[in-house]
């Protein structure tokens, strides 16, 4: 979502939310029949929408992709693990590109492109950080013991713990990074790790689900529904804020 602006305002703020093993017929909008997605149904009614496009298949190519707008193939980051889900210390990304035009740059949630310097999401051009590390929560590089509830995070590096659930917690910290910088432009890069295996979250979002026999595992489904609840509070956090446009 970007804010409107003329040309005598502000550059438009951009929020860039990416969800993560997510189908595209994983939503209401798309045609699902099951799953109850209503804040992002009511969002893809309003928005310009693309339909003509081509991803790559594993969620690191994606990612290296979408930040320096190159080939994985010629970027570094063309697969998931053995050292290729890295991106070339040369390659300029979104987040270089927003910094240098006087933009406040956030990232909250999956990284995927390096976990050491200099190829962690603060070396990438992001001032304010907070993820975990690996392709996953509570996988090898990540902070250990993490399951998705009450986990330690890492601020721009540092380990912090936090109270809640992780999907939950980045778009709090992205709501946090919005409203500190509601008073300049603003790049906020929002990834989930949900809903990626493995499957967890608070049994009131799978329960609706429980009892379908064409649904193999709820709790994927519980997920979404969970991201769902946290885009309807970012969009209401951001009208709140008077940046909803």
């Amino acid at each position: 979502m970007a804010s409107r602006t003329t040309s005598t305002s502000r550059p438009p703020n951009v929020v860039l939310v990416l969800t993560d093993d997510q189908g595209y017929g994983d939503l209401g909008c798309t045609g699902n029949p099951w799953i109850q997605t209503p804040c992002i149904d009511r969002f893809h009614g309003e928005s310009v929408r693309f339909t003509d496009f081509h991803v790559s298949p594993l969620c690191t190519p994606t990612r290296g992709a979408l930040m320096t707008g190159h080939n994985p193939l010629r970027n570094g980051a063309w697969a998931t693990c053995w050292g290729r889900s890295i991106l070339r210390r040369d390659e300029v990304t979104l987040a270089n590109v927003f910094e240098n035009s006087g933009y406040a740059t956030g990232m909250f949630g999956k990284w995927h492109l390096g976990d050491n310097y200099p190829y962690r999401p603060q070396d990438r051009g992001f001032q304010s950080v907070v993820a975990h590390r690996g392709g996953g929560v509570g996988q090898t590089p990540d902070f250990w013991g993490n399951n998705y509830f009450n986990d330690t995070y890492f601020h721009n590096g540092s380990p912090v713990p936090h109270t809640g659930y992780c999907t939950d917690i980045w778009f709090d910290e992205a709501m946090r990074f919005i409203e500190s910088n509601r008073d300049r432009p603003f790049f906020c890069y929002l990834a989930t790790n949900a809903p990626h295996s493995p499957y967890l979250v608070e049994d009131r979002y799978k329960a609706p689900y429980g009892a379908i026999d064409d649904i193999p595992e709820p709790a994927f489904y519980g997920m979404i529904t969970n991201i769902d609840e946290n885009m309807g509070r970012l969009e209401a956090r951001l009208a709140e804020l008077g940046l909803r446009d």
